[in-house]
């Protein structure tokens, strides 16, 4: 049964509790205070409605909510934090939402569909870009009238730039989805297409196109062995993969953009103007941040973008993936996870201070989340890549000994449910036991995490990421939405009366 109280009443009770409040004996708790003032803030926040000018869309690959923790515990820990309570960048973004990360035919996705779904407002299958569903992967000769149009090409007839920077190779799968369609994600350069394909161009090609079209204004990343024929070394003695004989770095040359290839050439473009950029750092994909020498980071990659994209007074669309973060965990190697984890909140954290919030909308998601798990109860303070330290009792930080398993063993914070460091070893049959381990040797940069299942690489996982947003519109994300719905966010900030 509903009771209800006349208006006095309700003001009345409304005072007893404040005066209440007043008197509790944790009131003067900074856990206490630092939610009060946090209440204050969201009731004084007003939804930006206007139109937003620019769009930025930054995706770290495999990002999920867990390894987001890890990142966020990593971050704190170098900062001499003892972690959980460290905030990065966009975790201090107003809004934020959950995001099913499924496919149309994979309820554990790839990047490519994923990238799809928020460059398109579309979901598809897995292993395809910006090609419906209806499609077969793979199906080069009936993929024709079933491409999609992107968000690019829509910023594109705006008359605003555009922009897409990656530390893994450009024509992967999450950057080829700002300007390419494809009915596979693996054919990035000629290559790999199937004999007698003609209803599409390879990816590299694909984004050459785009760039002369004046579509893409900015692209940098890695992957210089795409655009190159197999009989042409490129600056660091590497051999080229295409077979058409086509140098597509020659090409965009020859219609006015500007090339880079190392942090010198970088460097030199200067202030990069109104022309063309195709920045190839690597043959393939970018080094870790963890062993970077002689490329930008992605942060500088990020403010050179923006200060360029900026002139353009209609406005520009960004993406921005950290695909390493993909690649470490892949590897099992959580150490170079998390330092390109921490690289990318550099470039968000950037992108924030040379824009306004007025009238751009930053966006930070993920394509997916990975087969990372935490393990038992540690202290606070165990270090993320280290050992798992007991709970102090009488204190805050952990107290410095080693939690074991039923084997005595002790065992790290993190690992993984599947992947190459598993304790399962093939011999008659697959048995196996946890090798001993100290925290110095699992804070080792080069590290592999324990793992359950035998895997040649450690895979995705289905489970939900998040998305953090700030500027015109953010306000539109909340609960738990489709990955598709962030195209359609962008797209009604963009147009907003």
């Amino acid at each position: 049964m509903k009771i209800f109280v006349s208006s006095a009443l309700a003001l009345a009770m409304a005072g007893s509790v404040a005066s209440a409040q007043e008197a509790l004996p944790q009131q003067n708790s900074k856990w206490f205070t630092d939610a009060q003032a946090l209440i204050k803030e969201m009731v004084a926040r007003q939804p930006n409605t206007h139109r937003a000018k620019n769009v930025i869309l930054f995706t770290a690959d495999g990002n999920g909510v867990g390894t987001n923790y890890a990142i966020r515990l990593f971050s704190g820990q170098k900062a001499g934090l003892l972690g959980s309570e460290y905030v990065q960048p966009h975790e201090a973004f107003p809004h934020s939402a959950l995001v099913k990360t499924y496919t149309t035919n994979g309820q554990t996705p790839d990047s490519a569909p994923t990238a799809s779904a928020m460059n398109t407002g579309v979901k598809s299958k897995n292993n395809m870009i910006n090609v419906d569903e209806t499609v077969a992967v793979g199906d080069c000769a009936n993929m024709a009238g079933h491409e999609m149009k992107t968000f690019a090409e829509l910023m594109d007839e705006a008359g605003k730039s555009v922009g897409v920077l990656s530390t893994a190779r450009i024509t992967h799968a999450t950057p080829a989805a700002v300007y390419a369609k494809t009915a596979h994600r693996n054919w990035e350069d000629n290559s790999g297409l199937p004999e007698g394909c003609t209803a599409q161009k390879d990816i590299a090609a694909q984004l050459i196109d785009q760039m002369k079209a004046g579509v893409i204004d900015i692209a940098m990343g890695g992957g210089r062995r795409h655009f190159l024929p197999k009989d042409v070394t490129d600056e660091e003695g590497k051999g080229g993969k295409r077979t058409d004989g086509v140098n597509l770095i020659r090409e965009a040359e020859g219609f006015g953009a500007k090339y880079a290839w190392n942090e010198e050439t970088f460097e030199a473009l200067g202030d990069m103007g109104n022309t063309p950029i195709l920045g190839l750092f690597e043959s393939s994909h970018m080094k870790y941040e963890a062993d970077r020498t002689g490329e930008p980071s992605l942060a500088e990659m990020t403010a050179a973008t923006i200060k360029a994209l900026s002139k353009n007074e209609n406005g520009f669309y960004l993406m921005v993936e950290s695909g390493r973060v993909d690649h470490a965990n892949h590897d099992g190697n959580l150490h170079r996870t998390l330092t390109d984890g921490a690289a990318f909140a550099d470039a968000i954290a950037m992108a924030d201070e040379l824009t306004n919030d007025e009238d751009t909308l930053i966006i930070v998601t993920a394509d997916h989340e990975h087969a990372i798990a935490f393990n038992g109860y540690c202290g606070r303070g165990s270090p993320i890549t280290g050992l798992c330290y007991d709970v102090d009792k009488k204190g805050v930080k952990h107290t410095g000994k080693p939690l074991t398993g039923k084997d005595g063993k002790p065992y790290t914070v993190a690992g993984y449910l599947n992947g190459t460091g598993s304790i399962l070893k093939e011999e008659d049959k697959w048995t196996g036991s946890r090798p001993d381990l100290t925290n110095e040797q699992a804070m080792d940069q080069d590290y592999i995490q324990q793992a359950l299942i035998p895997m040649s690489s450690e895979t995705h996982s289905g489970e939900d990421v998040a998305v953090f947003a700030k500027g015109p519109w953010s306000h539109l994300f909340d609960g738990v939405v489709e990955q598709n719905y962030i195209f359609h966010v962008m797209d009604y900030a963009v147009n907003a009366e």
